[in-house]
């Protein structure tokens, strides 16, 4: 990485945080209104706000058609000038959600985002990238399991009501599941952050950013000098790796190897053997886990079978250097007359197994 990189890098990294902080202290301060659009169709929808600023009336609800080839809303100026800068919270009724009960070994709960996203096609009816979904928090069930609820709603949905936030400046949207039940929490589905409340919908991590910059304009000589240094140290790095790349090169066993001999090779480094793959799983996975069937595609691992603790896998895999990114590509079960669980488990094969030559 550059060094002008690096230090671009960091700047933005503080002032986004010094900005962010900012922006909670002028939300208590301003105490905004809570705008929320009750969402029961796409030609029936009310805006209205919850709870309004201080020493301002409430204004009165309105009506929204967000219909495919309806009119645009035309706002009150009074409405425009509430929802700029808001913070948007969507509320979808029921008939326009997909909800489903879900229970997992209590074992699983630290991995519930992982393994419902990457089942998220199998339990609706839509693919990742066409969905959005929330769950609610797990709850306790008997024979040491957890519960909760999973609720979906398609993006296209909306899709425009999400155009509509951006278009009257809101700041943030929040989209919940209205089940119709207010003493339940609500399960929140989305939360998107469009632009800043605060200095009238600017970036004020930018502002941040070319205020410092201002203010540290007598350090300018002394950023010159270390770009330059950076850049020498960087063209003697490029050179050094280039003599490297050329040691190595004339270092291969393939001097006087024909092609096909030094592709045999290289694919022979690059190529996991299922037998290896077969002898590391052996020795990592722990007594009692019993493997029932194994499948070894390219750089993937895909591996099934019964065991006391399925969570407690992922963890013995991801610790293993053979092996990395772990995870549940199917629901972990019990069947009666089983002595543990049935696991299904997917991996990636590192380049390399055993010693390096």
């Amino acid at each position: 990485m550059k060094l002008t990189e690096t230090i671009e890098r960091g700047l933005t990294a503080w002032t986004g945080s010094v900005a962010t902080a900012v922006e909670l202290v002028a939300d208590w301060q301003f105490r905004r209104g809570r705008v929320v659009i009750r969402y029961a169709r796409p030609d029936s929808a009310t805006l209205m706000v919850r709870a309004s600023s201080q020493g301002k009336a409430a204004l009165a609800p309105t009506s929204l058609n967000f219909a495919l080839g309806a009119p645009p809303a035309v706002l009150p100026p009074d409405w425009l000038h509430t929802l700029r800068g808001c913070a948007l919270e969507v509320e979808v009724a029921a008939d326009n959600l997909l909800v489903r009960d879900l229970d997992f070994p209590k074992q699983a709960e630290p991995f519930l985002n992982g393994m419902i996203r990457t089942q998220i096609s199998r339990l609706t009816p839509w693919t990742l990238d066409q969905v959005l979904y929330g769950f609610s928090a797990p709850r306790s069930a008997p024979n040491d399991r957890i519960s909760l609820t999973l609720v979906a709603t398609p993006r296209t949905l909306l899709q425009p009501v999400l155009a509509f936030a951006n278009e009257v400046g809101a700041a943030k949207i929040v989209v919940v599941a209205d089940d119709g039940s207010p003493e339940g929490e609500a399960i929140q589905i989305l939360k998107s952050s469009l632009r800043s409340s605060l200095a009238d919908g600017r970036d004020v991590g930018r502002l941040l950013k070319l205020g410092w910059l201002s203010v540290g304009a007598s350090t300018a000589v002394l950023l010159v000098a270390i770009v330059l240094i950076g850049g020498y140290l960087d063209s003697e790095i490029d050179e050094a790796q280039q003599q490297v790349t050329r040691l190595r090169t004339a270092l291969r066993p393939g001097i006087g190897a024909t092609a096909a001999d030094s592709l045999l090779a290289k694919r022979k480094q690059s190529s996991p053997a299922s037998v290896i793959v077969l002898e590391t799983l052996s020795k990592i996975l722990p007594d009692g886990t019993y493997v029932i069937e194994m499948h070894v595609e390219n750089d993937r691992l895909q591996v099934s079978g019964v065991t006391q603790d399925a969570p407690a896998l992922i963890r013995l895999i991801e610790q293993s250097p053979q092996f990395s990114h772990a995870t549940f590509y199917a629901p972990t079960t019990r069947t009666a007359g089983e002595a543990g669980e049935r696991f299904h488990i997917e991996a990636r094969l590192n380049a390399y197994f055993g010693d390096r030559a």
